[in-house]
């Protein structure tokens, strides 16, 4: 199986959170470095190997410093547009609170005049890559196999803005949609946050902010192998095949470093910014957490879901075996991605009250 250039950009924008890296020559395989493996295939899915192989073939982005950071910034060729004109998109700016400027945010697929559900989605890319604006021709495909609008915030990433700021913008692109759910063609009552990666981290956030202001109800949660704890790789660790294809325990304690401003796993990070460290999970929407066996985040997500479940939170949890970072994308035509894929629209759906598209079972 060879992977497509369509299916590293898309690994791109929800692993690292940019598409341009890849499409530069970079790949994420075992960015910023990890510890050692003997064969870091001999753990992965027989099926995800070949494009496993393909990502370690393609070498790795140089360690991760803040002035790596910035050249691997500078070097990213322009966004693509979107790719269907049958799905609007715009761009608005948004007021976030007063005195701050406003954030931006991509609206796709609003439909005034009509009542229907709304994703509320935040980005990958570690807390320091990627950008809303790169996951408008995949949101355009999601909205349109949905029927739904999604509104994707275009957050301040990080070490330049802190946790402070990304959670307020992304709180006031979830109340704006809120506010503007008539205009939008939205129900109010149907609005559910999503992320992938870091962006799965920040819809985490999203959702105890949601909750503790009270201001917005939330329908449901969608994470996807979501960044949720910033003692992984640091204070935790794992055993070194988590995470020696895709986001690596080095990459990780870059990206929560450049997020909290602190030194990841240590008792002056903020538990306000991270979603592991919430002690308080009662009252959070129904949840969907979805992750790959030897994804870098796997025991972080389960132990998150878990502790839903202990909350009296509806929870379901996919954990794909020998699935790593960001398959469902660079492995895109494999049964596993599809399935996996598969799960989180029907989840998706089924929070929504929407109907399946699933074909009627055969008689017999």
């Amino acid at each position: 199986m060879e992977m497509s250039r369509r299916a590293f950009t898309r690994l791109g924008a929800t692993v690292a959170g940019t598409a341009l890296a890849l499409r530069s020559g970079a790949a994420l395989a075992a960015v910023g470095g990890g510890g050692e493996v003997a064969d870091p295939l001999a753990h992965v899915a027989p099926e995800l190997r070949p494009a496993a192989r393909q990502m370690l073939a393609m070498g790795q982005l140089p360690e991760l410093t803040e002035a790596s950071l910035a050249k691997i910034r500078s070097g990213a060729p322009p966004v693509a547009q979107p790719l269907r004109t049958d799905v609007p998109v715009s761009r608005q700016m948004v007021p976030v609170r007063p005195g701050w400027p406003d954030v931006a945010v991509y609206v796709v697929n609003a439909r005034p005049g009509m009542h229907r559900p709304a994703i509320l989605h935040t980005h990958g890319g570690g807390f320091i890559l990627g950008s809303a604006k790169s996951e408008v021709p995949r949101l355009q495909a999601f909205a349109a196999e949905l029927d739904c609008t999604i509104v994707s915030v275009e957050y301040q990433l990080a070490p330049e803005a802190r946790y402070a700021t990304s959670i307020e913008q992304n709180y006031a692109g979830l109340r704006w949609l809120y506010q503007q759910a008539s205009a939008l063609g939205v129900d109010r009552t149907r609005i559910a946050v999503m992320g992938e990666s870091a962006g799965g981290g920040h819809a985490a956030l999203l959702a105890f902010t949601a909750r503790d202001r009270g201001e917005v109800p939330l329908l449901f949660q969608l994470l996807v192998y979501p960044m949720l704890d910033d003692r992984t790789g640091s204070t935790h660790q794992l055993p070194p095949f988590f995470g020696s294809v895709g986001w690596s325990p080095a990459a990780n304690r870059f990206g929560w470093r450049a997020f909290l401003g602190v030194e990841p796993g240590g008792a002056k990070v903020p538990a306000a910014a991270v979603p592991a460290r919430r002690t308080d999970l009662a009252g959070l929407p129904p949840a969907f957490i979805g992750v790959g066996g030897i994804d870098l985040f796997a025991s972080e997500d389960i132990d998150f879901g878990r502790r839903l479940l202990e909350a009296g939170v509806p929870t379901e949890i996919v954990v794909v075996p020998g699935a790593f970072h960001g398959f469902d994308a660079a492995a895109a035509d494999t049964s596993l991605a599809k399935d996996f894929n598969a799960a989180k629209m029907k989840a998706l759906r089924r929070a929504m009250g929407l109907p399946s598209n699933e074909p009627p079972a055969r008689p017999g």
